[in-house]
């Protein structure tokens, strides 16, 4: 298995309850009762918010520590809407980040840090519109087109 590499099985023990293997890290991911799951784990979306948090709060630090910057703790809390779009371009994805700083910084040096906070690569990525291929495994001829 390659370090981009996730594989996801259903787990038999709830109508959505999936298991997720990263290299040697295993994660649950469910849906909430209120969407018909049993909770077993995060949901997709909040994988996602997770991911963007993770992502957000590494980048502030590399450049923290980078330009020696007296950041003792970082905090991102996230929230995922939906909101309709103009038009008939059905829902837009909208995520907010609220990022708490914690040390001896600046005001000067906070700004700068939530200006980094922008270049975390998930945050680009999901900017990024993606493409996303589906294929059915050991079946010839569902292979993406080049």
């Amino acid at each position: 298995m390659t370090e981009h590499q996730v594989t996801v099985c259903e787990s038999g023990d709830g109508r959505y309850s999936e298991t997720i293997r990263i290299g040697r890290h295993t994660l649950r991911s469910d849906e909430a009762a209120t969407n018909g799951g049993d909770d077993h784990g995060p949901s997709p979306y909040q994988f996602i918010m997770a991911a963007l948090g993770a992502c957000t709060a590494m980048t502030v630090r590399m450049y923290a520590e980078r330009h020696k910057m007296p950041l003792t703790r970082t905090r991102v809390e996230l929230e995922h809407f939906t909101l309709p779009s103009i038009g008939d371009a059905g829902t837009l994805d909208y995520f907010t980040r609220t990022i708490s700083l914690e040390g001896d910084l600046t005001d000067e040096q906070k700004l700068r840090l939530l200006q980094i906070s922008e270049k975390c690569p998930v945050s680009e990525t999901l900017r990024r519109s993606a493409t996303v291929d589906a294929r059915l495994a050991g079946m010839p001829g569902t292979e993406p087109a080049a």
